[in-house]
């Protein structure tokens, strides 16, 4: 028994080869399956519906195979199935929202949308470093317009057509960028590794059904795991429910089940509860099973937050308070659209400096290390030596700093936005991993929150163009960030090994990913061109961005006097929770459900943490743990069938001119 458990801790590389070749696969797929044929995701948020539903099969057809050969030896052990589907979640990641979805139009939107109306030519471009987009015209109106001729070659043709010349200059310096901060990204989580999983033990809802199903196959109980009668309900609700709306998708005369209710208009124009006029209300089964498995405390704090946030518009106006969107001046935030909202601004940093705060042992320790003052611990609770992680932090860090000034930015604001960037990045990842969010939005983006503290000077110029840009590539849309894809894969190898090898696979995944996603997006853009494409969030997303560039060089508008007061509101209220969490056991609030009250994530999921949290809340309740350990194959089945009947659309929607939609985009 003990050998079969110390077999178990092994990743062999056959399963780190098969991850990375499935997540390159999915690379190659995800553009056209998510633009083209606007079908269900592949990829989205942080538990991804490809990689699941390939995880789901090749745990079926392992545990099958050794059924049928009576063999006591898994091709995969559940374990290594663990890491193939790691690999295919930050693959995912990357081939979209994560990385790819906007790369190239972010690359050519100030060259392609210059004209003498809006005096880009004049601003943006006379700073904009030439190296860093393709100087090529030709090249750039192909991308929007498609190769002459592109829809009637096949890919490799469209691929040998792509005047790949025009684009050298800018991918290797951008490649340079995205490489040096996912390498940054790697070590860090490293650091924070032993700190966060073994010193806090923190939980991880979005891990637990995939290392439920790894147990049963390295158990032999997947038979008894998918013929659990509580999974069976779980899983008939979604089942039906997709079968229904799905046929009604390709056959309208077919009934439907609405998933989403607007309940705005039930609210008044005025009053306490005028904040809710937008109100929506999204019925999504998986994300009621993840809120079920998070911590009640989590979940409840999420959705408490959330209608405090609506209510708080409403008491303002009440108290006579109706303060404008131009107290905002300009903002680069993805939903930031009230001066209320730059409460997160303050807030986020102040959960940074807690986190900080909880690890400062550690960190002590880790620099000492570093500086060979210090004996490193002997038990392996990382990839690697952790002192390495911390000389990798440096050497990136710095690579990113001189990335930065060498293309024209003065050190100071190249510090101040990367120190932002990942101080930001970090504090979501945690929200992310311990919240069990599976989708997940910044309310403000890192430049917001240097500019409501130092003003719009700190971005004058090639000083704002950079940052713009860098952010909008990898540090504003997290709904499909690498970092908390990291700290998810360093919490599912921690005990098993090797862990150079298992951290080799991720970095070559993320290599092979980042070329394979380029490539894919290129290939489809080429051979239809953007303006065929379904693609208006991310060109109309992209265009504003440097609009709002423009506006920062020609018209400085300074945040009003609200942001600070917001702001400083913001860590007030967030010390004061932290505080509480910290000292008293008894209290009920977690600190992460403030900072996504005004997220536009829990704008569609506010609705599924109530049900998970009011149903987790009466199974301990009136059930205790026997009831609960009973009741979570239900909550399971809600996200397996969800899952599942994603993938079986998606796989319909390869086949057909468009695709019924399960998840959220």
């Amino acid at each position: 028994m003990p050998e079969q458990n110390s077999a178990a801790h092994v990743i062999r590389l056959r399963a780190i080869v098969t991850g990375l070749v499935l997540a390159v696969g999915i690379c190659f797929l995800t553009p056209f399956n998510n633009i083209y044929l606007q079908a269900t995701p592949l990829g989205g948020g942080h538990f991804p519906l490809a990689p699941f539903f390939i995880f789901i099969l090749l745990t079926l057809l392992t545990a099958t195979a050794a059924w049928a050969f009576r063999t006591k030896n898994l091709f995969f052990t559940g374990s290594e199935l663990l890491i193939v589907w790691i690999e295919m979640v930050i693959g995912s990641g990357i081939a979209y929202t994560g990385l790819a979805r906007t790369l190239l139009l972010n690359l050519t939107t100030p060259i392609h949308y210059a004209t003498l109306s809006n005096q880009w030519q004049d601003s943006l471009l006379a700073v904009l470093p030439p190296a860093i987009v393709p100087t090529d015209n030709r090249a750039i109106e192909m991308l929007y317009t498609g190769l002459p001729g592109g829809r009637e070659m096949n890919w490799f043709e469209v691929a040998k057509s792509i005047p790949w010349q025009a684009w050298l200059s800018p991918m290797l310096i951008w490649g340079t960028f995205i490489l040096l901060a996912y390498g940054f990204m790697l070590f860090l989580i490293n650091v924070f590794s032993r700190q966060w999983i073994h010193n806090e033990r923190i939980n991880f809802p979005l891990l637990r059904v995939p290392q439920m199903l790894a147990n049963a196959l390295d158990e032999r109980k997947i038979g008894s795991f998918f013929t659990n009668r509580f999974l069976l309900m779980g899983l008939l609700l979604p089942v039906s429910l997709h079968l229904l709306n799905g046929f009604n998708f390709y056959y309208p005369s077919v009934p439907q089940l609405p998933t989403l209710i607007l309940a705005g208009p039930y609210f008044p124009d005025y009053g306490l509860f005028s904040g809710f006029q937008k109100l929506k209300i999204y019925i999504y089964p998986a994300f009621i099973g993840f809120a079920f498995l998070a911590s009640r405390q989590i979940s409840f704090s999420f959705w408490f937050f959330f209608i405090l946030g609506g209510l708080l518009f409403g008491i303002l106006g009440m108290l006579g308070y109706s303060i404008p969107a131009s107290e905002l001046g300009i903002t680069f935030g993805p939903t930031l659209a009230k001066p209320e909202e730059t409460q997160m601004i303050g807030a986020y940093g102040v959960f940074f400096a807690f986190l900080v705060w909880l690890a400062r042992a550690h960190l002590l320790e880790v620099t000492k290390a570093s500086f060979f003052l210090a004996s490193p611990r002997a038990a392996r609770t990382e990839w690697f030596d952790v002192r390495l992680s911390f000389w990798g932090c440096i050497v990136c860090f710095g690579g990113l700093l001189y990335w930065a000034v060498s293309l024209g930015m003065n050190f100071s604001s190249a510090l101040l936005f990367f120190s932002a960037a990942f101080m930001i990045t970090l504090v979501a990842a945690r929200i992310i991993c311990q919240g069990g969010l599976a989708y997940f939005t910044l309310t403000a983006a890192p430049m917001d929150g240097l500019m409501s503290m130092g003003g719009t000077k700190l971005f004058a110029g090639i000083n704002g163009l950079l940052p713009a840009m860098a952010q909008k590539v990898l540090f504003v849309d997290l709904r499909e960030s690498l970092m908390p894809s990291l700290l998810h894969a360093r919490n599912l190898s921690h005990k098993k090994g090797p862990g150079l090898l298992i951290f080799t696979g991720l970095f070559f995944t993320i290599l092979a990913s980042l070329v394979a996603s380029i490539l894919a997006m290129m290939t489809l853009y080429y051979r239809y061109g953007t303006r065929e494409l379904q693609v208006e969030w991310a060109s109309r997303t992209t265009l504003t961005v440097f609009e709002n560039i423009h506006r920062l060089m020609t018209a400085p508008v300074e945040p009003g006097g609200w942001i600070t007061f917001f702001a400083l509101a913001g860590a007030v209220i967030m010390l004061i929770l932290v505080i509480c969490y910290h000292r008293f056991y008894w209290w009920p609030i977690h600190p992460l459900g403030y900072l996504t009250a005004y997220s536009s994530a829990m704008r569609i999921l506010w609705v599924s943490f109530f049900i998970g949290w009011a149903c987790n809340a009466l199974c301990m309740r009136y059930g205790g743990v026997s009831l609960f350990k009973k009741i979570q194959f239900f909550f399971i089945g809600l996200i397996i069938g969800d899952f599942l009947m994603g993938g079986g659309w998606a796989i319909v929607g390869l086949f057909t001119d468009s695709g019924y939609q399960v998840l959220p985009d």
